[in-house]
């Protein structure tokens, strides 16, 4: 009779340890709901504390795996931790290929549940500090450098604009368009379909409907996770940058890269923003919100490497 306890009492906490009913996301013990809005006083009210916070929940139950061979074939692996249900929900054409396997091989793994939850709170208010600093540069109209007018915008004023990319795992449907849409203005196809693998399990859910990241909060706030969490090409993830867990190679330190906010500048936008000198106003905008969201917080980060002035853009 023992035994079987026994038994029974370790196939339970094997179950709560895999995922199966844990989430390890404290996001909303940092702020309130009252404390959210006053963060972004002029938000449009699509943007609410709850949606946010579905988000950060709902994608805490999610793992992705990624494998990669050289820079550029992927095979991507999601596991949904309430079910355990593994799925390849990319693999790339040519990843069988016997040239393809001569590549430098890599893999890791983002778990969702990682979002602003380490152990030591300072680290997780400041990668929010930086996560709101960046979706409300995003998101503002206008700038009044009073930083209050982050969160206003779901999707951007020109929606004429298409932003359709050749892309063979993830081509644009006809007829849809794939501006930016909600906090971190999410744009083009392959984002669009790389967003949806991960948070789906599906790509074609908003490759199909991409107005859904403008539509529905839940989704908007995922896409925007999504993307801090998620590395993609040559870059580093946002959620490593800020708290540490990146480190530039030798390679990298003589492109200018360094620890620090500005690094998730040029994750961002670098492209258009950086290695650009110091008086790039949208660069020097999301420093800005940076500091501000620092004092919401009541934190510190006085060795952060702040901008990106001189710090060379990955390449598209």
């Amino acid at each position: 009779m023992k035994n079987k306890w026994l038994v029974m009492l370790i196939s339970a906490l094997c179950l709560f340890n895999f995922g199966f009913t844990k989430t390890k996301s404290t996001v909303q013990n940092y702020f309130s709901e009252k404390q959210f809005n006053s963060f972004f006083p002029r938000r449009n009210n699509f943007y609410s504390y709850t949606s946010f916070i579905k988000a950060v929940s709902s994608l805490s139950f999610i793992k992705i795996r990624i494998e990669k061979r050289g820079e550029w074939i992927y095979k991507i692996t999601r596991t949904d931790k309430r079910t355990g249900q593994e799925t390849v929900v990319r693999q790339d054409q040519d990843w069988n290929e016997a040239w393809a396997k001569t590549m430098p091989y890599r893999t890791f793994s983002i778990h969702y549940t990682d979002f602003c939850s380490s152990n030591d709170i300072n680290v997780n208010k400041k990668e929010l500090a930086a996560f709101f600093a960046h979706i409300a540069h995003e998101t503002r109209n206008g700038i009044n450098n009073k930083y209050n007018d982050g969160l206003m915008l779901n999707h951007e004023l020109d929606t004429n604009v298409n932003y359709i990319a050749a892309n063979v795992n993830y081509p644009a449907v006809n007829g849809k368009k794939y501006y930016g849409r909600g906090p971190i203005q999410l744009s083009y196809n392959s984002n669009y379909g790389f967003a949806s693998d991960c948070i789906f399990g599906d790509k074609n859910i908003l490759l199909k409907n991409p107005s859904l990241v403008n539509t529905d909060a839940i989704t908007a706030f995922e896409t925007a996770i999504y993307f801090w969490m998620t590395p993609q090409g040559t870059k580093p993830s946002c959620h490593d940058v800020i708290t540490g867990k990146w480190e530039p190679t030798a390679a990298e330190i003589q492109k200018g890269y360094k620890a620090g906010f500005g690094m998730t500048i040029n994750i961002v936008n670098g492209a258009l923003e950086c290695n650009k000198g110091t008086e790039m106003s949208a660069m020097k905008d999301r420093m800005g919100f940076y500091r501000y969201f620092l004092k919401k917080f009541d934190i510190k980060d006085s060795d952060y490497y702040c901008d990106c002035a001189k710090m060379q853009p990955f390449p598209v």
